[in-house]
């Protein structure tokens, strides 16, 4: 039978939310774990991994995890960000970084949704230098509930997408 982990990394709780939508749609034998609380995963015959975006790109937990631990393995990536999925050519390049840090996995599937924007990380923003980021700061009030059960509906398919993908479960 397979096996599969849902591990993530979060701050604020928006990926953890996306975390346990993606393992309530999974069938069989599965665990969910915080990325600090996975010490191998050479038990697991796929992997979701979950991770905030930071710096326009995944957070360093996340990457640690993967260039340590999830190098050749199978997995799918699922990241939080606070910018809305429409807003695809600013988007766009945010998610390319994601996956290139995630290139010596074989990813097979990936997955990204707003999440709310950290009242932290909102006031650092609109204290900094860069006009963009000082307007990326003040948009706050828009990603308020975010992930929203729409988002989560959507997560919970892209799971049971992969895990239909993957075929009959198998262990080596």
């Amino acid at each position: 039978m397979m096996r599969t982990l849902v591990t993530y990394y979060t701050d604020s709780g928006n990926t953890k939310k996306v975390a346990d939508a993606i393992f309530g749609a999974i069938e069989g034998d599965k665990e969910i774990h915080p990325i600090a609380d996975v010490d191998s995963i050479d038990d697991y015959d796929f992997i979701f991994v979950g991770s905030p975006m930071h710096g326009f790109g995944l957070n360093e937990k996340a990457k640690e995890f993967i260039d340590g631990k999830a190098k050749g393995k199978n997995i799918a990536l699922f990241v939080t960000h606070a910018c809305p999925e429409e807003a695809v050519g600013q988007l766009q390049p945010w998610l390319d970084t994601c996956k290139k840090e995630a290139a010596a996995t074989n990813l097979a599937g990936f997955f990204n949704c707003q999440g709310e924007m950290h009242k932290d990380l909102a006031e650092y923003m609109m204290k900094m230098d860069d006009p963009r980021m000082v307007r990326w700061g003040s948009h706050r009030h828009m990603t308020l509930g975010q992930p929203d059960e729409t988002r989560l509906e959507r997560a919970r398919s892209f799971a049971r997408e992969v895990m239909s993908e993957l075929g009959p479960p198998s262990r080596n």
